[in-house]
């Protein structure tokens, strides 16, 4: 652009920002200095944007999305700042939901608030994607700061990018290194926001920058007063003025490249690539990583689950025992209220720290793929086979990790860059076998399907995939129709070494934020669960039955609510109430399916026996009879739909705690809906084939 097309692009802003002021649609102002972060995925930004925030960082959506942002106010030589970590976006024209966030944020538009200073952030292994987008955020009008990141690498690999040639380049703009990994440049960098933000002032964009000698035609650039009408003014700018700046940033990179003519050698990254994208070697590679992630998650953190379920649940009853009789007496050990802490509240707490073993070990193998480079590769190979369900191959690690269990898989969906991708995988994730069925499915198989339990354990993981191309299919046809499938291109990040200091802060913030959001869900519905069984509807033997002592589960409100539920599934065949009350039971979490029915069943041999011994023992048989009456004579049948049935609907509380966290409360209401209509009509249809046969 000329000097002269830049004034009127400023003009053109100030007019508009006038008119929008009038209508009552201006741009949101806040108090405090508004520092918003943005470069392309994988630059580097949201790393740097924890070192600067800290432990201040807080998840939100963005202005009028589901889309995730993270922000936080900081204060600086007494000052507050508020810091906007947008999603990564490759330029101003979005082509996704969230990349349409990340243009809204460095616009000012959409009930976004106006940027002070923009931190643009550049990859100096690869800058020509970042340069473009720069391009862009410079003719913004807004005070600039550019962070470089990758700096070290760069200079190890031989790349032409280093802040002394893109200094002398654009010498109107600050550039910063940076490394978000180990805070270097945190200080500089928040010295040049100050700077920018004490004496503002518009960069001379890229006028200076031009060949000379070329005619450059008018772009028509002008303001965005609002989204619905600004997104294609914005849309025409960019592509009315694309063959510009990649000239611009090709002058650049040659004017970097003159400065180090050794820069095009083959690295060790190249070289590693062409094993890990090969689609040979690439697929093996990947499917072993994939087998360490499953193995890690379901064998590592069985030990640390059976600590805290059994020793530590152990060790706190001890010292709430102790506490109600040194407090209250001995007789208190006998009262309601102790009963409520020991198997509400306590049970609650203890349900919600077993999930924290298997979750931190997600995020610290997450955090391991992602900052070694290897994810972006793991995307690239499985791309194609995603593409079934309209998805790309960013979405295969979750619904993996899903069939270890599927509360760190919803997590991991953070990885995936586009909004309604995440959604769509979140919904998907709840139809994968995780090991809480298993042992579920276990007693079950050994109970109807005896020398064959094997091949039924095994017809059940492959139900769930066909559960999961089938409902990806269907949503991909309905609720994700208008989705569109965009080609996969991704900038492969360089190879490097976490660091653990940052792993290990990053696995803490992400675990204290689970526990947080999920404690009260799971707390409350354990409660809940209690009081049901502790309300009793019938005297019960001799009259021994009050509130909290309940001789039978038969004679309490739980009880009654299984019994009138029975009868729903008497299509399924399972119309029987110790069927109904497990189930109830299960909702909260399938690991104590077995041992609901145990206990219907007055069964006490669940703790002491492996499940494939209580499938052959008295809980077998107790089920058997049971499923036989229910279903007319077709047991085997009855236990195959109560199986798909286990499979299918909610894994369990701290799922849907966790998909409300991520997703909202409309997202975990559907999902649950449609586990459980899912659920039921398999149920039906399996009974009603299986009788036949």
């Amino acid at each position: 652009m000329t000097t002269q097309r830049i004034h009127e692009w400023h003009a053109s802003r100030c007019t508009c920002a006038s008119d929008a002021a009038s209508n009552g649609s201006a741009p949101r102002r806040t108090g405090e200095p508004h520092v918003v972060l943005v470069g392309n995925p994988n630059v580097g930004k949201s790393t740097m944007f924890n070192a600067l925030a800290g432990g201040n960082a807080k998840v939100m959506n963005a202005p009028g999305t589901t889309v995730m942002i993270e922000t936080a106010h900081l204060r600086h030589l007494g000052e507050e700042w508020t810091l906007v970590d947008t999603p990564g976006t490759s330029s101003l024209e979005a082509i996704s939901p969230d990349e349409q966030v990340a243009c809204e944020a460095a616009m000012g538009i959409e009930a976004n608030a106006v940027p002070d200073v923009i931190v643009a952030f550049i990859n100096a292994l690869s800058p020509s994607r970042s340069l473009y987008l720069l391009s862009q955020l410079i003719d913004l009008g807004r005070p600039i700061v550019v962070a470089v990141t990758m700096l070290d690498l760069a200079k190890r690999q031989g790349s032409p990018v280093t802040l002394d040639g893109l200094r002398m380049a654009l010498p109107d703009l600050e550039f910063v290194g940076v490394d978000g990994r180990t805070s270097e440049g945190r200080t500089s960098l928040l010295k040049a926001i100050k700077s920018a933000l004490s004496t503002p002032s518009t960069p001379s964009p890229n006028g200076h920058r031009r060949t000379q000698g070329k005619k450059r035609r008018a772009t028509g650039v002008r303001a965005v007063p609002d989204a619905q009408a600004g997104q294609k003014e914005v849309s025409a700018w960019v592509e009315e003025t694309a063959d510009e700046r990649f000239d611009w940033v090709a002058d650049i990179m040659h004017d970097l490249a003159r400065q180090n003519p050794s820069s095009d050698k083959v690295t060790m990254s190249d070289r590693i690539d062409r094993i890990l994208l090969h689609p040979v070697s690439g697929i093996a590679v990947f499917l072993a990583v994939m087998y360490l992630v499953f193995e890690s998650i379901t064998t590592l953190a069985n030990p640390c689950i059976d600590f805290v379920d059994v020793t530590l649940r152990q060790w706190l009853t001890d010292a709430i025992d102790w506490v109600f009789n040194v407090s209250l007496g001995s007789q208190a050990l006998q009262g309601w209220f102790h009963d409520l802490v020991i198997n509400g509240v306590l049970n609650g707490a203890v349900t919600v720290l077993t999930f924290v073993p298997p979750m931190g070990i997600m995020f610290m193998i997450l955090s391991l793929l992602e900052d070694s480079g290897y994810l972006s590769r793991a995307a690239f190979v499985m791309d194609k086979a995603m593409r079934i369900v309209g998805l790309d191959g960013r979405a295969f690690l979750p619904l993996v990790v899903g069939f270890g269990c599927n509360l760190p898989a919803l997590a991991s969906t953070r990885t995936l860059p586009d909004s309604r991708q995440r959604l769509l995988t979140g919904l998907l994730i709840p139809f994968t076998s995780c090991s809480a069925r298993l042992s579920v499915f276990v007693v079950l198989a050994y109970a109807f399907f005896g020398n064959y339990a094997g091949l039924a354990i095994f017809l059940m993981y492959v139900a769930s995939i066909v559960i999961i191309l089938t409902a990806g299919f269907a949503l991909r046809k309905t609720q994700f129709g208008n989705m569109q499938a965009q080609p996969f291109a991704m900038e492969l990040p360089p190879y490097q070494l976490p660091k653990p200091l940052r792993l290990a802060k990053s696995v803490c913030l992400r675990l204290w934020a689970f526990i947080t959001g999920a404690s009260t869900i799971i707390i409350s519905a354990t409660i809940v669960m209690w009081l049901l069984a502790a309300i009793p509807v019938s005297a019960g033997i001799a009259g021994t039955n009050s509130f909290g002592h309940v001789d039978s589960v038969e004679h309490s409100v739980y009880g009654v609510v299984a019994s009138r539920t029975a009868a729903l599934f008497n299509p399924a065949g399972f119309g029987d109430m110790h069927a109904s009350a497990a189930l109830i039971t299960g909702f909260v979490a399938k690991e104590v399916v077995v041992g609901s029915m145990s206990q219907s069943y007055s069964i006490d041999d669940s703790g002491n026996v492996s499940e494939s011994a209580q499938g052959r023992g008295a809980l077998g048989t107790a089920v058997r009879e049971s499923f036989e009456q229910s279903s007319g004579g077709h047991a085997a049948a009855a236990g195959a739909a109560f199986m798909i049935f286990v499979l299918a609907y909610t894994p369990c509380l701290a799922t849907i705690a966790e998909m409300k966290r991520q997703f909202g409360t409309r997202a975990a209401a559907q999902s649950v809906a449609m586990g459980l209509i899912i659920a039921y009509v398999l149920a039906v249809v399996v009974f009603q084939l299986g009788r036949l046969l």
